[in-house]
C-alpha cells in the first residue's frame, strides 16, 4: 500500500486535481475507440535514399488507396478519374518537383489551385478522423499550421456554417500568391497522417551511397523503430571504436563503390590508407590497391577477434596463414585453392594475423577518425536509442535475420558472456552486450559486433561469411555461404510457432516479420510462409538483386482494415515517377494476408492495453482524492 501511495503522489503531480484525472480518462476512453495506427515496416534499405524515400513518400501505396477510396467513388461526389487521381498521388509523393513539371506543361491555372487545394484538404480530413484533435495538431506543420487547423475542421458537403468562410480562406491562399506553399505544407501533412510508425526491420547501412540521409530521415520522423540488421552492427561497433568493424566497414565502402558517406557525410578521410596502398601493393587488373590494403588489414583483425573468442568456434576462417605464396594457393579444408593474387607484401608467415607498423598507424587514424566523427555518432545512437535485436508488437515478432536453431528445430546453445544461451535468452544478452559494447568500449563486447556481422550464430545474420574466399579464390565453389537451418525450417508452422511461443506470442493471429533475404520471385519463392506466420519483407533497395529475384523486393502494411503485402517494382529515378506518375506496387500482386471483418481499434493493440494501465492508474488516483488518502494540490 505504501509503493501505491508513493507511485499515486507522482502521479498527482501530472494530474493535480479531480477535473485533471477525470478529463484525462475521458480523453483515453476515447482514444481506445479510435480506428488503431496504420504501421508500415521495411527492410534492408542498404542506403539507397531514392528508393527509400520513394516509398516513404507513397506509403507503400496508402495515399494511393486514400485517394482511391476518397475520389474513385461516386457517394462522396468527389469523383476524378484514374490519370486525375495518379496526378494528385504524385503531387503529394514530390510537390516542388511535380509543380515544376505542371508549370511547364501549362497545367497551373487559378481554377487548378482552387481544385487542387480543396482536394488536398479533404484528403487530410478523411485521414485526421483517425485521430484526437491534439495528435493531428502536434503534426501540423509550423508555416501554415493555424490555417490548415481551420480549414481541417470543416464537413466534406456545403452545408456547413462555414462552408463561406473556408472558400474565402482557399481564395486568400491562392491571391497572395501562398497557394504553392501551402500545397508544401499540406502535402507532408498527409504523409504524417497517413503512417503513424514506421518499423525498420534491419539494414538502413551498406552499399548505397545515402545511408546518412536516410538516418537524418528516420531522426526527423522520430515515430520509428528499427530493429538492427547486421550491416547496421558493423557501423555501431566501427564507431564505438571496434577496429575489426571499421576495417569491414572501409572495405565495404570501397569495395561498393560507395565513398561520400565515409568521407563527405561523415567527414572520415582514407588518404593516409590510400598513400600506403600506393606505396605498397601492385596495380593488377580487376581490384584497386587500397582494397588490396584493407583487405589484409580486416583479415588480419577479424583473425585476433577469434582467437580472442574460441567459443565461435570460428577457427577454420583463420586462413591467412594457410596461404601458399609460392604456390599461389591457399589450403581451405583439406584442398589447396588457386588464389587470385599473390600480392600480400605485409603478410608475416610466422605471425600472419600481426599488422605490420604502417598497418597500425592507418588503423590508428582510423580509429580517431571514426571516434570524432559528430554525426556518425549521433546517427548511431539513435540506433541504439529507437533499435533492437527484436520487437514484440501486437502480435508480431519482428527481427532482421533468425532465431538460431539446430538442424532439428530446437534453439541452438551460443556462449556469451560466460553463458550457455538460446532462444530468447540469446537474443536478450545480444542485445544487452551490444549496448556494453557502445557505453564501454570494452574489446570483447566491441568482437561481438563483429560476430553480429558476420557469425553463424548471429540473431543479426545467420550464415558464414566467405567474404575471404570472394576476394582471393578463383574457384566459385567456395563462396557458397552456408546459412543457419532457421532460414529454412521457420517456413515451416509448426517450427514458425515454436519460435513464436519462445517470445510469449501465442493464438492464431501472431507472426513473425522478418528482413535480410532477399525474395527470389523469380524462381517461385514468396514472402509469405509458414500459412501465415513468417513474412520476408526484404525491400529489394539493393538494385544489385534486382536481377536475381526479379521484383524489388516487398513492404508491409499493418492498418484498421487488415495486414498486406506490398511488392514493388524496381525504383529507377525521381524523374521516371514523375513522368509516368507510378506507384510503388507492381501491377501483379497485393497479398492479402489479414483481411479483418471488424475494423480494429486502438483498444485492441499493445497501445490500448498500456492506455487501458493509466486509466485503471488514474482510476486509483480518483478514489485517493474522492477518499481524503491524497489532498487535490489544485483544489
Amino acid at each position: 500500500m505504501n509503493d501505491d501511495l508513493k507511485y499515486l503522489r507522482l502521479l498527482s503531480q501530472q494530474f493535480p486535481t479531480r477535473q485533471a484525472a477525470y478529463t484525462e480518462i475521458i480523453n483515453l476512453e476515447a482514444i481506445l475507440n479510435l480506428p488503431c495506427a496504420t504501421e508500415h515496416y521495411m527492410s534492408d534499405i542498404h542506403g539507397e535514399l531514392e528508393a527509400f524515400t520513394h516509398i516513404l513518400n507513397n506509403c507503400s501505396g496508402v495515399i494511393r488507396e486514400w485517394v482511391s477510396f476518397l475520389f474513385g467513388d461516386s457517394k462522396f461526389g468527389m469523383m476524378l478519374d484514374e490519370r486525375a487521381r495518379a496526378e494528385l498521388c504524385t503531387l503529394i509523393y514530390y510537390p516542388d518537383e511535380k509543380l515544376a513539371l505542371l508549370h511547364r506543361a501549362g497545367k497551373v491555372s487559378t481554377e487548378w489551385y482552387d481544385k487542387t487545394l480543396k482536394n488536398l484538404m479533404n484528403l487530410a480530413r478523411v485521414l485526421a478522423d483517425s485521430y484526437t484533435r491534439s495528435r493531428v495538431r502536434k503534426q501540423l506543420p509550423e508555416d501554415y499550421g493555424y490555417i490548415i487547423d481551420e480549414l481541417l475542421h470543416v464537413s466534406l458537403g456545403k452545408e456547413s456554417a462555414h462552408h463561406e468562410y473556408h472558400e474565402r480562406i482557399i481564395d486568400s491562399i491562392i491571391a497572395t500568391g501562398a497557394a504553392e506553399d501551402f500545397i508544401g505544407s499540406i502535402t507532408r501533412l498527409i504523409k504524417r497522417l497517413a503512417v503513424t510508425k514506421l518499423h525498420v526491420v534491419g539494414d538502413v547501412y551498406d552499399r548505397g551511397t545515402r545511408a546518412d540521409r536516410i538516418m537524418d530521415e528516420l531522426i526527423a520522423r522520430g515515430d520509428v523503430d528499427i530493429q538492427w540488421g547486421n550491416h547496421d552492427a558493423a557501423w555501431m561497433g566501427a564507431a564505438a571504436g571496434s577496429e575489426v568493424c571499421i576495417a569491414q566497414v572501409v572495405r565495404t565502402s570501397i569495395h561498393y563503390n560507395s565513398l561520400d558517406v565515409l568521407e563527405s557525410s561523415y567527414g572520415i578521410s582514407l588518404r593516409e590508407l590510400a598513400l600506403f596502398a600506393d606505396a605498397t601493393y601492385k596495380h593488377e587488373p580487376g581490384v584497386h590497391r587500397i582494397e588490396k590494403a584493407i583487405n589484409v588489414i580486416m583479415f588480419k583483425l577479424m583473425e585476433q577477434a577469434i582467437r580472442r573468442h574460441p567459443h565461435w568456434e570460428m577457427q577454420d576462417r583463420c586462413l591467412l596463414g594457410n596461404i601458399d605464396l609460392a604456390a599461389g594457393t591457399v589450403r581451405i579444408g583439406d584442398k589447396d585453392y588457386e588464389l587470385s593474387t599473390r600480392d600480400f607484401p605485409t603478410l608475416d608467415s610466422e605471425h600472419p594475423d600481426a599488422l605490420s607498423e604502417e598497418e597500425r598507424r592507418v588503423m590508428d587514424g582510423l580509429v580517431a577518425a571514426f571516434a570524432d566523427s559528430d554525426r556518425l555518432r549521433t546517427h548511431v545512437q539513435f540506433l541504439y536509442d529507437h533499435g533492437s535485436v527484436y520487437l514484440v508488437q501486437n502480435g508480431g515478432l519482428l527481427f532482421h535475420g533468425c532465431v538460431p536453431l539446430n538442424p532439428d528445430g530446437t534453439f541452438s546453445e551460443v556462449t556469451i558472456g560466460g553463458k550457455l544461451l538460446s532462444g530468447r535468452a540469446y537474443l536478450d544478452e545480444v542485445d544487452r552486450m551490444a549496448r556494453y559494447a557502445w557505453a564501454t568500449n570494452d574489446i570483447l563486447a566491441l568482437d561481438w559486433m563483429w560476430y553480429l556481422w558476420c557469425g553463424y550464430h548471429s540473431p543479426l545474420s545467420g550464415r558464414t561469411m566467405k567474404t575471404f574466399e570472394r576476394a582471393y579464390v578463383l574457384d566459385k565453389s567456395t563462396w557458397v555461404e552456408p546459412s543457419d537451418p532457421y532460414f529454412e525450417l521457420a517456413r515451416n508452422e509448426e517450427v514458425a510457432v515454436r519460435v513464436l511461443e519462445e517470445f510469449g506470442l501465442t493464438g492464431p493471429y501472431t507472426c513473425i516479420v522478418n528482413g535480410h533475404t532477399p525474395v527470389h520471385e523469380i524462381d517461385g519463392d514468396t514472402p509469405l510462409r509458414a500459412n501465415g506466420r513468417l513474412m520476408v519483407i526484404d525491400g529489394g533497395f539493393c538494385r544489385a538483386y534486382h536481377a536475381k529475384t526479379g521484383i524489388a523486393g516487398y513492404t508491409l502494411i499493418s492498418d484498421t482494415f487488415g495486414i498486406r503485402l506490398k511488392a514493388h517494382r524496381p525504383f529507377t529515378s525521381v524523374a521516371d515517377a514523375l513522368a509516368s506518375n507510378y506507384d510503388i506496387a507492381s501491377a501483379h500482386e497485393t497479398i492479402i494476408v489479414d483481411c479483418r471483418d471488424n475494423p480494429v481499434r486502438v483498444a485492441d493493440t499493445e497501445d490500448g492495453r498500456a492506455i487501458r494501465e493509466q486509466i485503471e492508474d488514474l482510476s486509483a488516483l480518483l478514489r485517493a482524492y474522492r477518499s481524503g488518502v491524497l489532498p487535490e494540490r489544485g483544489a
